[in-house]
């Protein structure tokens, strides 16, 4: 990892954990009070099977931090911060509208060191998670629309707008306000 990560953005990004692999549990981070709060747990009976969470200093279009699915072997918890690489990411459209959320790695865990785009995650791991973002809100008739996967170059540009954008609100840039 470079001396400095925070130089290597957006090949190397730092994900605030909000929800940790396993739970039904879904935590939202309160930047006004500066605290992860629970929104509310999951009405179908489905799971997370990534850590969920946000990029650091970045604004999305609807408003939020980006999303970001964070892959790693164990689940870390709320609040843990991990340095991870971005691989991807997946197109949706919900109730809020544009939904991008980005695909990546824990750089810390020896097991994705290998991966570094989407050709490299497992196909049926993409199925997986395609699937949860289909299913998570159908008993509470929402609609998700998943468009599918796009590449890390997509990620890429994305990531790079969104700290643009956070930038533009009056913070410094890259700074960390979580």
């Amino acid at each position: 990892m470079a001396r400095d990560p925070h130089a290597a953005y957006p090949d190397i990004i730092e994900v605030v954990v909000e929800i940790p692999g396993g739970s039904r549990n879904k935590y939202e981070y309160d930047e006004r009070a500066g605290v992860i709060r629970l929104d509310r747990v999951l009405s179908s009976a489905v799971y997370y099977n990534f850590d969920y969470g946000f990029v650091d200093a970045t604004r999305a279009e609807d408003g939020d931090h980006t999303d970001a699915m964070l892959l790693l072997d164990e689940p870390t918890f709320p609040g843990c911060r991990v340095w991870a690489r971005p691989v991807g990411g997946l197109e949706m459209r919900d109730e809020k509208g544009e939904d991008f959320k980005v695909l990546c790695v824990a750089i810390a865990d020896p097991l994705y060191e290998h991966v570094e785009d989407l050709a490299t995650v497992s196909p049926h791991k993409l199925r997986e998670i395609e699937h949860f973002f289909e299913t998570y809100k159908i008993l509470e008739d929402k609609r998700v629309e998943v468009r599918g996967w796009r590449d890390r170059d997509r990620a890429r540009t994305v990531l790079v707008d969104d700290r643009a954008r956070f930038g533009r609100e009056g913070h410094p840039p890259g700074s960390a306000q979580v």
